[in-house]
């Protein structure tokens, strides 16, 4: 009997681990959406390396084969990096087509955009955004944070801080929305097809994460703290108590 659940824990131990998703790698990630992407737009897409269509072509392969993985190891949908992949396509679609560059920044401006107006309407939902991202088992202790939002009486103020919250995520999307609309206006300017578009096109991607990227972090990283702030103040549960650590 001992013998048999010596050999079992370690077989429960495996299945744990073994069910466990892969963490996404940020280097991988930073490298083949942005680092090699970027290179190839500002330094080969001269007639005399790869010309401006094949550099495209190739520049934008990493990051639709990068998402196609992550799906495959994932095997789940994201709602996220399906408007990423979109995304991508649209901006290919753009350039090989030679379209008005002003497509580009109504693009750029768009997809974000869009998400800051699904995360608006689902206020009004019995689901908001925020709470789909934040309030489940893999993030907080959601049993527990039930009972003393219950047993405080806090649960009508704990939906109010949800729709504020959601406010302020919306808001990052919108201002991720007008940085990339300006940024693409003021560097994407020469016409689609030709090695400038591809070059400025590489310029603005590098630019993305400085000009975009982080301020639209910042608002966003400060609508979380203010969420989990109000968690523990309605809660009156430590963050260690909040947080699902998986034991």
């Amino acid at each position: 009997m001992t013998e048999k659940s010596a050999t079992s824990e370690p077989q429960a131990n495996a299945d744990t681990t073994t069910q466990r998703p892969r963490q996404e790698s940020l280097w991988a990630n930073l490298l083949l959406n942005i680092v090699i992407p970027t290179l190839i737009l500002m330094k080969l897409s001269g007639d005399d390396w790869l010309g401006p269509r094949l550099a495209l072509i190739i520049a934008l392969a990493f990051p639709i084969c990068y998402g196609v993985r992550d799906y495959l190891v994932r095997r789940k949908f994201n709602f996220f990096s399906a408007l990423g992949f979109v995304s991508i396509l649209l901006t290919g679609g753009i350039g090989l087509l030679q379209l008005d560059p002003q497509y580009l920044a109504i693009k750029e401006a768009a997809i974000p955009g869009l998400i800051g107006l699904v995360t608006l309407i689902s206020v009004k939902t019995r689901y908001p955004l925020i709470k789909v991202l934040v309030y489940n088992d893999k993030v907080l202790k959601v049993s527990k944070v039930d009972h003393a939002l219950r047993e405080h009486n806090n649960e009508a103020a704990f939906e109010n801080t949800l729709r504020v919250a959601s406010y302020l995520v919306a808001g990052s999307f919108f201002l991720s929305s007008f940085l990339n609309y300006v940024l693409a206006r003021l560097i994407v300017t020469s016409p689609a097809g030709t090695t400038a578009f591809n070059e400025e096109l590489g310029k603005m991607t590098a630019l993305s994460f400085p000009v975009i990227a982080l301020p639209a972090m910042i608002v966003m990283l400060a609508a979380l703290f203010y969420l989990f702030k109000r968690i523990r103040e309605l809660t009156h549960l430590t963050l260690e108590d909040l947080i699902n650590d998986g034991k």
